[in-house]
This record gives structure tokens, sequence and C-alpha cells, in this order.
């Protein structure tokens, strides 16, 4: 059995983290298909977020960002079509129940195309092939509305994978991701995270990607942005709800 990576800050650009799951714990579910390692999730809250500050995850998954924000004494709420446990809310990324500017980070695992099936939900964004152009307006809704939702000076995060299948057209998703957010959000920063799955570690696999000429897919893009406090930014939603943040520490 192979030891845990330490945690400890990441330094570079390349992250690699061979464990799901950081300490004698899990964080989110292991068993979860696509679930975030949550040593991304904690290094992301380590460098851009303070005890007490407010956490939203608009595509929750199994609750690693709760977990990992639970763990660093932050305040979270999740969010999903499809909660996969009971402290997850149900609701659709593109429409959030929070106020306007009311969170101080975001992070998003979002579908990558039609590779997992994760609910028979129709809103489920899953269910959007990253071939057409209804995955990319639906992700623009999602984009939009982490603007809308995070405050002035504060960051968000994405993480995306590119989409290939066999005798499919190649979908640079993590391009045309990145694209979206720079209309809304400044770049601050973008991580290649290396990928570890059970199909990189089988061979045929790997022997099938040279007879077909083929690479299969290596790392996961992580986008680091930051939303600016300008008068010239349009993007508001200018919609109020009920829903209310936690209590936050005074600073």
């Amino acid at each position: 059995m192979f030891k845990k990576p330490e945690l400890v800050l990441a330094t570079t650009t390349l992250w690699n983290y061979p464990s799901q799951h950081y300490g004698p714990g899990m964080q989110g579910d292991l068993k979860y298909p696509g679930a975030t390692p949550s040593y991304i999730i904690w290094n992301l809250l380590q460098r851009y977020t303070r005890p007490g500050d407010f956490i939203i995850d608009p595509m929750c998954g199994s609750g690693t960002t709760l977990d990992v924000a639970k763990d660093l004494d932050r305040k979270a709420l999740g969010f999903d079509v499809a909660p996969y446990r009971p402290d997850i809310l149900r609701a659709d990324a593109r429409d959030l129940p929070l106020r306007d500017n009311s969170a101080d980070f975001v992070f998003v695992d979002p579908p990558y195309s039609t590779h997992i099936e994760y609910s028979d939900d129709p809103r489920c964004i899953g269910r959007l092939d990253a071939s057409t152009p209804e995955y990319y307006n639906a992700m623009r809704e999602v984009i939009r509305e982490i603007w809308r939702v995070l405050r002035p000076g504060r960051y968000a995060a994405l993480y995306c994978c590119d989409s290939f299948r066999k005798k499919k057209p190649f979908c640079p998703i993590g391009v045309r991701l990145f694209e979206i957010m720079e209309e809304f959000f400044t770049p601050v920063d973008i991580v290649a995270v290396v990928r570890h799955n059970r199909t990189l570690k089988r061979r045929h696999y790997h022997t099938e990607a040279i007879k077909g000429n083929y690479f299969l897919r290596g790392f996961n893009y992580l986008f680091i942005v930051k939303k600016e406090a300008r008068s010239d930014q349009v993007h508001t939603a200018g919609r109020k709800t009920n829903v209310k943040k936690p209590n936050r520490k005074r600073r």
C-alpha cells in the first residue's frame, strides 16, 4: 500500500496526487465516479481563503469540498441536481439560491461531456455532449452564476479535462471553458494536475492508443480566476433570494 502524499502547499503549476484523499479518512467518497482529489481543494482553500470564509461548490458531487472546508474551519454550501448525501442541497448550478456577491470562494468540477452518467435529471449538464454548442452554452450560464455569487476581489477555480473518444471528434473543453471564464474574470493561473485512474493503469489501453495513434488523457486543467471590482462589468444577474450564507466569524 502506497503512502499518501503529505499535505503541503504546491509551489509549481504541475500537481501530482496519486491518492484521492489525505489523512486517515476520506473527503467525499472514493466510490463516486469522477471524484475530485481532495488535495486540490485543500491547496486552493489554503491559498485563496481564510478561516471563517464562505465557500460554494455548485456541482458538489460526493461532497469533497464540504469535507475539506470543514477540516480547514471554513463555512461551505454544496449544491447538485442529484444530491449524493443529505448535507448537499438540490439546485441547478445555473440558478443558485444565493444572494449576489455572497461567496468568498467558488470551486467547480463540472462534467466533461457525457463520459459519466451522473443523473437522469434533464437539467444535468453531464447529459450534454461537449461536441455540441449546448454544453458550452450551459457552462457559460454556470460561469456567469459563479461570477454573480462571488464577492468582488475574491477567487474561483474550475477543474476540468478535455474529451476524446475513439472515432469521435476531439473536444478541447479546457480551452473553450477558459475562454468563457475570461469573459467574466481575470485569469490568475493555470495548473496541470496529473490524472490517476484505472484506465491509465491498464496496459491494453496504452497498446490501443499506440495502434490507433491517439493519446489518453494524462492531465486535468485547474483554472484559477479572480472577480475584479470594476464598474464596467455587466454580467450581474441582479437576483436576490431568501437563502442566506452561514454565519461568518469576524476578522
